[in-house]
């Protein structure tokens, strides 16, 4: 009898695990498909729209990701005020059927003006099924191994410029036009509908389960949610504050240079499909810093994993203004990797910092500044090359942006 219970509780321990990594595999697919589509690998049918709309310029074409993420910025603490509410799984949900119409649209572009009004549908988006709510997701099921968890789930940021970027490029390169390849790409978000519909739950406490870390107690399950400054509490620390400028001031250089990479790429030599493919020079290492990072995390606590992070992507920034055809790929790669070790730790930083009990608002205040950081990197970084013909005035920007942001982590401190 005794040895019967004992297989019993394990196998129900088993299944535990397996339910809360489940969610994990779940936030990371939410951002693969979901940044993937609006920001990543979406500019692989850059050089066929600037063909086919000659009249268009990059700085034109661009403002599209500003457009998206103004959005973002603008809606995020009214979604963040939903999630606190009513959890993640509807909205992921809603924005996948978002996602997927956008992006059928898009296969009937005529007018730049067209471009802009579906990239304000992404923007929505990205809050539905984006990263505020892959985080949330993960922390909710986690307590113990939490930096290993969220560094898995925002790998999908990674993946899906490292899956789909290449994916889009062959579309093109086999000779699909860029309409028909946009509405084969609207079937995408169905697979993210339907995890959600059926697996998704917002806590371990809605089936009788803890979070890992959390002995098994419905108070305890419970109160993990509950825990941490409120939301006025915490907008009154410089903790704050620094996370958010150093949010802002990274996203401005990473998505400025992604949503240009391809161009710039090809501007150097490349064709369409190795510079679409060059995104997974930035993506793959990305992938691997994220989980490298995230298990770092578990074990080192404090600030000098993000100095050594951030100081590394400035080392790449640096390269990257000095490269040309032959070492180019090499300055990616080393951005990608430094890049995705900081996407880890800022998440985790943020939750850390202030607890999950308005993780919603919190991180939702924190996207205002990034989507608008983000947005103004993409915009500004292709109207400089409109300018100057060239990129290398928007990489000095880059490069003095993180050096600012290596300064702010010593204003980071623990609150909860």
């Amino acid at each position: 009898m005794t040895i019967q219970s004992s297989e019993y509780l394990e196998t129900q321990q088993n299944n535990s695990k397996i339910k809360h990594w489940t969610m994990v595999f779940i936030a990371m697919c939410c951002l693969l498909v979901s940044n993937g589509m609006t920001l990543t690998a979406i500019t692989a049918f850059d050089s066929a729209l600037l063909a086919e709309f000659s009249d268009w310029s990059r700085g034109d074409l661009k403002l599209r990701g500003l457009i998206t993420l103004v959005v973002t910025g603008i809606l995020a603490p009214f979604v963040g005020m939903i999630i606190d509410r009513f959890g993640v799984k509807l909205l992921i949900m809603v924005g996948a059927v978002i996602l997927s119409a956008a992006t059928y649209s898009y296969g009937y572009v005529e007018d730049i003006k067209h471009i802009y009004y579906i990239h304000m549908a992404f923007g929505v988006v990205l809050l539905a099924c984006g990263l505020n709510i892959a985080v949330i997701l993960v922390s909710n099921w986690f307590v113990k191994l939490r930096g290993t968890a969220i560094g898995i789930a925002v790998m999908g940021t990674s993946l899906g410029g490292a899956i789909l970027a290449p994916m889009f490029g062959g579309w093109m390169a086999d000779g699909m036009h860029w309409r028909d390849a946009f509405q084969l790409a609207a079937v995408i978000p169905t697979a993210l509908f339907l995890m959600a519909a059926f697996l998704v739950k917002n806590k371990p406490s809605d089936v009788g389960l803890s979070p890992i870390g959390i002995e098994p107690s419905a108070n305890n399950a419970s109160n993990v949610a509950t825990q941490g400054l409120t939301y006025k509490e915490a907008i009154k620390t410089k903790s704050f504050w620094s996370i958010a400028l150093i949010a802002m001031f990274t996203f401005y250089c990473l998505l400025g240079l992604q949503a240009n990479l391809v161009l710039h790429l090809q501007d150097l030599g490349f064709d369409i499909k190795s510079a679409a493919a060059g995104l997974t020079m930035l993506f793959t290492p990305a992938l691997i810093g994220k989980f490298a990072f995230g298990l770092i995390a578990d074990r080192i606590k404090g600030k000098k994993v993000l100095y050594g992070n951030l100081s590394l992507m400035l080392l790449g920034l640096v390269i990257l203004y000095f490269s040309d055809k032959s070492t180019v790929l090499m300055s990616i790669a080393i951005i990608g990797f430094a890049w995705g070790g900081f996407y880890t730790l800022f998440q985790l930083n943020a939750i850390e910092c202030f607890g999950l009990k308005a993780s919603g608002k919190l991180l939702g205040t924190i996207t205002v500044l990034d989507a608008f950081g983000g947005g103004l990197g993409i915009f500004i970084t292709g109207r400089l090359f409109d300018i100057t013909g060239s990129y290398q005035d928007a990489f000095k920007i880059f490069i003095v942006l993180v050096a600012i942001a290596v300064v702010l982590i010593s204003q980071i401190k623990k609150h909860v």
